[in-house]
């Protein structure tokens, strides 16, 4: 998916960032952040502001600078190695790099088939679409992007467009629902009640699967590494979690809004109710474009992401790559018009390879950054970067003991 007319130039002659750079980093963070923000984000998202109100805010606070630790590691090995996270595992331990790949790929298989599901529910929203003709439409529109001649370009495009398109259209019914901004304010330093499933669930949902390597990837698969570009690395890292925390904040006041006001939001769809609580008829297509957005834009994160990991950036051509790309799309969205949803069983399943996967795979990066300095072509890494980055990976061991005990259950 790497076409060379993506290739960007490293920097500009007068020592500031090429265009070219900068919308690929562009890309990069919003590839990561629109993968984060997919249907789950905001079912998650809504059903927690219902549960803990304002008290909420010090769990989304917490979540970000958790994320903030673990993208910033993620995102400097692997552009400073110049090598993509399976290819690291490889060389710390042979055969382990498969191991990852293969527990990313049954996860976003299986989560794609939500993503595909959440665009068709968009559409329904939207225009009263049939969630299968609009899922499967969709789908379409995801393959037309990889297919176009310069899908690399783009892909960045739609991320950066839609991805702020949610943002906007999330911000004018927070502001129509009034939400007691100085509340969750207070509450950020001050919690009333503090949830740490909530602060879990939100890492989890942010970093989980194949998310947190997405944005790295995508600026390695565009030229973007070495340790002459650490600077562009970490701020990309860093914003990428920043608008997805943008996100999860809007979201979260025009809920908070619409739930302080005195309104039930049921039991099912308490987002799309939200959303025309706050604004009538209008708030619902509000809500349908949010939704589509948010799910198509995880269909190409998901999609780009799990094929990164089984193809390789040198050997692999970009036909090859495409054509991964596409069945991928063609295979999960199959899946939805025939089942109409991921089974539980295989999405407990599914949640488990990625509660696995984050502690494995940061651990390996964390591992090259602590004692494999050798694949980081000469840069000396950060020591206080690596307390930070061991003291988060802990919360991901926890995260991942959690995400096998449904399937424990499953069996007991």
């Amino acid at each position: 998916m790497s076409h060379p007319p993506d290739q960007p130039t490293a920097t500009a002659p007068s020592g500031k960032l090429a265009s070219s750079t900068r919308s690929t980093l562009l890309g990069a963070m919003f590839l990561m952040a629109t993968s984060a923000i997919g249907p789950g984000f905001i079912t998650q998202t809504t059903a927690f502001t219902v549960q803990l109100g304002v008290a909420f805010a010090f769990a989304i606070a917490v979540s970000i600078v958790i994320d903030i630790a673990l993208q910033l590691n993620v995102w400097r090995v692997i552009g400073v190695s110049g090598r993509r996270a399976q290819e690291l595992g490889n060389l710390v331990l042979p055969g382990l790099g498969w191991v990852m790949a293969a527990f990313l790929l049954v996860g976003g298989l299986v989560f794609n088939i939500g993503n595909v599901s959440g665009a068709g529910l968009g559409t329904d929203a939207m225009f009263g679409l049939d969630p299968k003709i609009g899922g499967a439409l969709s789908a379409l529109i995801a393959i037309g992007v990889f297919l176009s001649k310069r899908a690399g370009v783009a892909v960045d495009r739609i991320v950066v467009v839609l991805g702020l398109l949610m943002i906007v259209l999330t911000t004018y019914i927070a502001i129509t629902s009034g939400p007691p901004v100085g509340e969750a304010l207070k509450n950020v330093v001050l919690p009333e009640e503090v949830s740490f499933l909530a602060i879990t669930t939100l890492v989890g949902g942010t970093i989980g699967g194949y998310i947190v390597y997405a944005g790295a990837h995508r600026l390695l698969d565009s030229g973007v590494a070495g340790p002459e570009h650490v600077r562009d690395i970490t701020r990309g890292s860093i914003t990428g979690i920043v608008i997805t925390g943008i996100m999860r904040v809007v979201l979260f006041l025009a809920i908070l809004g619409v739930v302080t006001g005195g309104a039930d939001l049921g039991a099912e769809n308490q987002a799309a109710n939200a959303f025309q609580q706050a604004a009538g008829e209008v708030g619902l297509r509000v809500f349908g474009v949010v939704l589509w957005a948010a799910a198509i834009t995880s269909v190409i994160g998901a999609s780009y992401t799990s094929v990164s990991f089984v193809t390789s950036r040198t050997r692999t051509s970009d036909r090859t790559r495409t054509i991964l790309v596409c069945a991928f799309i063609a295979v999960t969205t199959l899946a939805f018009v025939l089942a109409g949803a991921a089974p539980t069983t295989l999405l407990v399943f599914a949640g488990a390879f990625n509660g696995l996967l984050l502690p494995i795979g940061i651990a390996v990066l964390l591992w090259v950054a602590t004692r494999r300095t050798d694949l980081l072509n000469g840069y000396r890494y950060p020591r206080w970067l690596l307390v930070i980055g061991w003291a988060a990976w802990l919360l991901t061991l926890y995260l991942a003991v959690n995400s096998i005990r449904p399937v424990i259950e499953l069996f007991s």
